[in-house]
């Protein structure tokens, strides 16, 4: 896997978070996300792809609630 430091994750806002989302999901399964590099190819492949519609799913779902809070209180 890829130096996180040298990724855009760390001017994205949520980069971090979906960081910490993918690492959730494969400690989830089972897996140490540091070690990734060691399954097959497919097996690394398909694995980050669910984690990484995971972690989409669950950012757009923060967004949601972040939009829904904020127009709860913009429209006093």
């Amino acid at each position: 896997m890829e130096n996180r430091s040298d990724s855009g994750y760390v001017t994205d806002p949520n980069g971090l978070l979906e960081l910490a989302l993918i690492d959730e999901f494969l400690l989830s399964r089972g897996q140490d996300p540091t070690r990734l590099h060691e399954l097959p190819d497919d097996q690394r492949r398909r694995l980050l792809s669910a984690a990484a519609r995971h972690a989409a799913a669950r950012l757009a779902e923060m967004e949601a609630r972040a939009h829904y809070v904020h127009d709860l209180h913009g429209s006093r």
